[in-house]
């Protein structure tokens, strides 16, 4: 079997479409917020707050999301968790369509959104396991990671255009749909999970094992904790500033569409190469290309014209698309798959904890210095870290030819049952 031809498998594309759809919308709606909350008199700070009252209640449900996606079938949990997102996204239109509306509304609605995310996200990592066989598992992860990226591509630009035509309003709207289309996807789709824990294991004993997982991989707890210093100094000054950026030195929502787009299509670029490819060392290979993350603030920084700012978004695409592929896999393979909603609770946890920090202080930071000046750090940041993460040992020692093969029952609907191909390795 071809990694495209997965596409074959009905629970798989089920799943692809359910996924590409909410998440089209999502990257509509990112813009379109940021534009809308400007238009209606909003600072830079208004647009971090924002942007932190939906990822606030992420973090703090991401647990709670972790074992529910453990205990629950993970299909029915994104169900619930779209229903919900379709009904805040749906109320957070009608608040533009209908007028300016004060800010305590939209934060609500926000932090509405972040909770179905913290469901969607646990559930959404365990599931994957159960749609393929392990030998096309970076396959599936690196379609999925495309998946991604393509919709970082069309979401943004189209997006662009529509709040330059008709308002950030009716970006919400559509927005709104793209979450129904998810719904109706998921629902149609059949999928053999594997086990829930014992019924007699209380929750706060599933919290403890999943916690006991992660702790004993040192590789994964350093790579949660760049995430967590990444989008406190790096990805949440650069997601508020970015779209002030474009407003003030370049064309404004046009501008951050095609940024955004540039970083899709490096994303896209490089899921397509690595395709079938197995890096033996693929922490070293997620290093190194993160090191390209702080290519779009270096062009902001100094000041490049739009096109260099563009093929800097592109290198942090690439970088993405690594970091996704290579790094999802390896976790999925390494973990038990009873207990992977939850380990990956506890890494999107360490990675989001900081994240409302940064987006709430990105503004009043930029206000009290210059916008240049928070991106420098961030940049400088960056390159350090990855430097540092270079020289840890255990960065280094993981090979794709050691990897554990934890158990796991057969995938459902026929997906890959008999793949060729030797032992999956990233």
């Amino acid at each position: 079997m071809t990694a495209l031809a997965m596409l074959k498998v009905p629970a798989f594309r089920l799943f692809l479409v359910a996924y590409a759809t909410s998440l089209f919308g999502s990257h509509m709606a990112s813009v379109a917020l940021v534009f809308a909350v400007l238009e209606s008199g909003g600072t830079a700070t208004d647009v971090g707050v924002v942007m932190a009252a939906r990822i606030l209640p992420l973090t703090l449900c991401l647990l709670a999301g972790g074992v529910i996606s453990d205990r629950l079938p993970r299909r029915t949990v994104m169900l619930a968790a779209d229903g919900l997102r379709t009904v805040s996204q749906g109320g957070i239109a009608v608040l533009f369509v209908v007028g300016e509306p004060g800010l305590a509304p939209v934060l609500v609605l926000a932090a509405l959104t972040g909770v179905g995310e913290a469901l969607f996200m646990p559930a959404l990592n365990g599931i994957v396991p159960s749609l393929t066989d392990r030998r096309r598992l970076q396959d599936a992860n690196t379609l999925l990671s495309m998946t991604r990226s393509a919709s970082v591509v069309c979401g943004p630009a189209l997006a662009g255009v529509l709040v330059a035509l008709y308002g950030p309003a009716t970006v919400l709207v559509i927005d709104t749909f793209c979450y129904a289309l998810s719904v109706a996807a998921l629902a149609l789709m059949r999928v053999t999970e594997v086990p829930a824990p014992a019924p007699g294991e209380s929750f706060p004993r599933q919290l403890a094992a999943g916690w006991r997982i992660f702790r004993s991989m040192t590789w994964l707890w350093l790579f949660t904790l760049h995430g967590a210093f990444f989008n406190f100094l790096v990805w949440g000054p650069y997601l508020v500033l970015g779209p002030v950026a474009a407003d003030s030195y370049y064309d404004g929502a046009r501008s951050w569409g095609l940024i955004m787009a540039g970083f899709g299509v490096g994303a896209v670029v490089t899921g397509a190469v690595l395709l079938g490819r197995r890096p033996r060392r693929p922490l070293v290979v997620i290093t190194v290309a993160a090191f390209a993350w702080a290519a779009p603030l270096l062009g902001i920084v100094t000041g490049a014209g739009l096109p260099l700012v563009v093929a800097g978004a592109m290198g942090a695409g690439v970088a993405a698309a690594v970091m996704e592929s290579l790094l999802m896999t390896t976790v999925q393979q390494q973990v038990p798959a009873h207990a992977l909603s939850r380990v990956m609770s506890y890494t999107t946890l360490g990675a989001f904890v900081l994240g409302p920090l940064g987006l709430v202080l990105a503004g009043p930071a930029a206000e009290a210095t210059s916008l240049r000046t928070v991106l420098t750090v961030g940049v400088c940041w960056q390159l350090v870290a990855c430097a540092v993460l270079l020289c840890v040992p255990a960065v280094r020692a993981v090979r794709a030819d050691r990897l554990a093969t934890p158990a796991r029952p057969a995938a459902a609907g026929g997906a890959a049952g008999g793949a060729g191909g030797g032992a999956d390795r990233m």
